[in-house]
């Protein structure tokens, strides 16, 4: 393995290695590296389609862009999709290789898997000058430490140098940065040769005698203290970041008080227990003119102009959970825009197959839709996951892209109104795409990412304020004109902020 190694590690989840990580891939690939990111496993239902049609984690996505790279299915080589509490889907190399319980998973089957992983962190060692791998939740978990494969026992595979990354925002970085290093043993601890502490408010010179006690305390340097930074505009990872997400309460606030004809858009996505790819809507939350908030309640569905389904791990599961929180009433009441994204298109129509028990253990099931839209899915095992670039057939629109990621086909009935036209990677030939209803207002499609072209998001907005009577935006943001000066920004503070020199150092 030729590539120099360096490693994000965490205090937890959700502390902020995967964005550490990709700040640190444009700084070096700014410097000239050849740089690839590479996260051995990862559970998250936010994923993305590579150019050839595989499935990683979104993380390693932007990261991949990040560092200039073109995103392939050995930086992240597993990908587990929970599908319940104990069960989940794990991909392999960007394909489906089996659903399994968590307890079989991390006693017998990481293992039979943890080849393929060296193998993919191989061929990326021998490509490029440097690896950034990306630990997963805590390296100190004692439990799993016997089968952890992307976590220390990766470090040692790629001798890698660690920094070990702590959230202060959420209180106790201190004792969750001593704990970590307590719990490793001393062959782990020693690969850790420093830490920063991220997210930082507030008064610097309240937190240094803090760091300084800290640094004599575990024995290894500080390598900075990264102030949070609002608006940064990259995804999160996965569904942890959910619990600092937008409720109607916080968001809808003004939504009691008289209406104003240029009050932002109000826009609900219902939060399915296993909603995927929920970044889906981190564009539309950026726009000024738009307020977005995730739903569980349908009683705030009715302050919602906009209403969308989002995708599903286990759409059966999660349409029986709309039910049951009484959101059909809610659905088929609703006056403005009701849009469904690939699993909450399905739901959308007349009905949904699962005859070879994708979803149910085995067990063939049929479940009536929503009976929204004219189309009818049938589940398959074989996962559809391709980029895509299409054109609305409905109603005047700029082409988009996005990317597929789905387990099933849809079927029209006669008479039905495709949404739009698309082209699949590297699959020259047109395709019909999701379904229109009669009057325009119920729409579905089963490509992720729709709202992340701006051309298309613009469009979309402009259209859903006129129809429920709103004045047209002021003011729009340009998210992927932007994007790659946003990972600028974000590399940016990470060099004011944290000693790069002494990180290259460790690499070099």
């Amino acid at each position: 393995m030729s590539a120099r190694a360096l490693m994000v590690l965490g205090t937890a989840s959700h502390v902020g290695k995967s964005l550490v990580a990709a700040g640190l891939g444009r700084i070096f690939s700014d410097a000239g590296w050849r740089v690839a990111p590479f996260k051995a496993q990862n559970m998250s239902l936010n994923s993305a389609a590579t150019p050839d049609g595989r499935e990683i984690g979104r993380a390693q996505a932007l990261q991949a862009e990040a560092c200039r790279a073109i995103p392939s299915a050995e930086m992240n080589p597993v990908l587990i999709k929970p599908s319940g509490d104990t069960s989940s889907q794990i991909v392999v190399l960007g394909r489906v290789w089996g659903q399994v319980s968590a307890f079989d998973y991390h006693r017998r089957r990481v293992e039979d898997l943890f080849p393929q992983v060296l193998e993919s962190y191989r061929k990326l060692a021998q490509a490029y000058d440097l690896v950034l791998l990306e630990g997963a939740g805590s390296p100190a978990e004692i439990n799993l430490r016997q089968h952890d494969i992307v976590n220390m026992r990766m470090a040692h595979a790629a001798d890698a140098q660690c920094l070990l990354v702590g959230d202060i925002d959420r209180g106790g970085v201190f004792a969750s940065l001593a704990g970590t290093l307590a719990l490793l043993d001393a062959e782990d601890r020693a690969r850790i040769r420093g830490f920063a502490i991220n997210k930082f408010r507030g008064d610097l010179a309240l937190l240094t005698p803090g760091v300084e006690m800290i640094e004599r305390r575990i024995g290894i340097p500080c390598l900075g203290v990264i102030p949070f930074l609002p608006q940064l505009g990259l995804e999160e990872e996965d569904g942890v970041a959910l619990e600092d997400r937008r409720t109607p309460e916080r968001v809808w606030r003004p939504a009691s008080l008289p209406d104003s004809p240029d009050r932002p858009l109000r826009v609900g996505v219902i939060a399915f227990p296993h909603m995927a790819n929920f970044t889906d809507f981190d564009a539309l939350a950026m726009e000024p003119s738009v307020a977005v908030a995730f739903l569980d309640d349908p009683t705030h569905a009715a302050a919602a102009d906009v209403l969308i389904l989002p995708g599903s791990k286990q759409t059966l599961d999660d349409l029986a959970w709309l039910r049951a929180r009484g959101f059909s009433a809610c659905l088929r009441s609703h006056r403005g825009p009701l849009i469904g994204v690939c699993g909450g298109f399905q739901m959308l129509g007349l009905d949904i197959e699962d005859p070879d028990g994708v979803e149910s253990g085995g067990q063939a099931r049929s479940v009536a839709g929503l009976g929204l839209l004219p189309v009818r899915t049938v589940l398959r095992p074989e996962k559809t996951v391709r980029r895509a670039a299409g054109q609305v057939l409905a109603w005047d629109a700029p082409p988009f892209q996005g990317y597929e990621i789905h387990m099933g086909e849809t079927r029209y009935d006669r008479g039905c109104q495709p949404f739009a036209e698309i082209v699949r990677e590297p699959d020259p030939r047109a395709l019909r795409d999701g379904a229109v209803a009669e009057n325009g207002r119920v729409w579905g499609s089963y490509v992720h990412g729709l709202f992340d072209d701006d051309a298309f998001r613009h469009a979309f907005l402009a259209g859903a304020r006129a129809f429920v009577g709103l004045q047209a935006a002021s003011e729009t943001v340009n998210v992927t004109g932007e994007r790659s000066a946003r990972i600028d920004r974000w590399a940016a503070h990470l060099r004011k902020h944290l000693d790069i020199g002494r990180l290259r150092g460790w690499v070099e």
